[in-house]
């Protein structure tokens, strides 16, 4: 299945989708994350996210959802099912587009041409992360054991994949350069 979905990402890239892809994500960066980002101070505070975080604790998210109060911790769930569900989006469509075109120098065949679905890892650990952290706030006080314990690492897991993504950009570009001074050369 992921070898089929790297190859279907290949397939459909083209400088087109990536023009595309850093408009919307340039969009979300200007226009909606400082909207977002406002309304969600007002709703929950200037505390702690588990979305911004990359270390915390199921007891840090107890400690979240109390200081968001109930009003707060409605917004917060409402946030995930709307703004969180398209942002991820902007994000991976950017990354998987950027990725694809870089990297679809190597041979077909290369493994390396599966570093395209790294973003799709980090889309999905938000997407548990969300729905783990809406858990919890919607049955706080009430405890929610193992989602209130695996919520954390969905987190760390996302971070760790959106960065290891963005820094897979960089060895993508150098070696389309290589590859064209090597196709110029000879």
């Amino acid at each position: 299945m992921a070898n089929l979905l790297s190859r279907w990402l290949y397939h459909w890239v083209n400088w087109k989708w990536v023009l595309i892809a850093i408009l919307i994500f340039a969009g979300f960066i200007i226009f909606i994350l400082p909207w977002q980002a406002e309304q969600s101070e007002k709703a929950t505070g200037k505390g702690a996210s588990p979305d911004s975080s990359f270390l915390y604790s199921a007891e840090d998210l107890y400690q979240m959802a109390e200081q968001y109060g109930e009003t707060g911790r409605r917004a917060y769930i409402e946030a995930r099912f709307t703004f969180d569900l398209l942002w991820p989006l902007a994000y991976l469509f950017l990354l998987v587009m950027l990725i694809s075109m870089l990297y679809r120098v190597f041979p077909v065949k290369s493994h390396w041409r599966k570093i395209n679905l790294l973003p799709v890892g980090g889309w999905a650990m938000d997407m548990l992360e969300n729905i783990g952290a809406s858990i919890t706030m919607l049955r706080y006080p009430g405890r929610t054991p193992v989602v209130a314990e695996i919520t954390p690492i969905f987190t760390l897991l996302k971070w760790c994949l959106i960065y290891a993504s963005f820094a897979a950009l960089v060895p993508g570009i150098i070696i389309v350069v290589i590859h064209y001074i090597r196709r110029v050369r000879g």
